[in-house]
């Protein structure tokens, strides 16, 4: 099954984090956005599917997560209001897990599985 997937953690209270905006962005080749899917986390930290019913294609996308409200509700004290990651898919065939692990003062991202 391709797609693109993402699955936001808090590391700071070793728990998911639920109910966080994310934009998932296809970029043309200029870098502009061509087109926006939306999602939010659920209580568990995931998206299950951005595109929904759009076919992977091949390209540059970037997720972007508003972590505003969360920090607020979560955090003494934050600097990342928002986390952006941009990668791209080479074979659309494949599946695309983009984990967030966040904290307030850091985050670190990889492709998983």
């Amino acid at each position: 099954m391709s797609g693109i997937t993402t699955h936001v953690l808090d590391t700071s209270r070793g728990k998911p984090a639920a109910d966080i905006p994310v934009t998932l962005a296809r970029l043309d080749e200029s870098g502009l956005v061509a087109d926006t899917f939306h999602g939010v986390t659920d209580a568990d930290g995931r998206v299950a599917n951005l595109l929904g019913a759009t076919p992977l294609a091949a390209g540059d996308f970037r997720l972007s997560f508003n972590l505003t409200a969360y920090a607020e509700q979560h955090f003494a004290a934050s600097f990342y209001p928002q986390v952006d990651i941009t990668f791209t898919v080479s074979d659309a065939s494949q599946h695309f897990h983009v984990p967030l692990l966040l904290s307030p003062f850091g985050y670190s991202t990889y492709r998983g599985s």
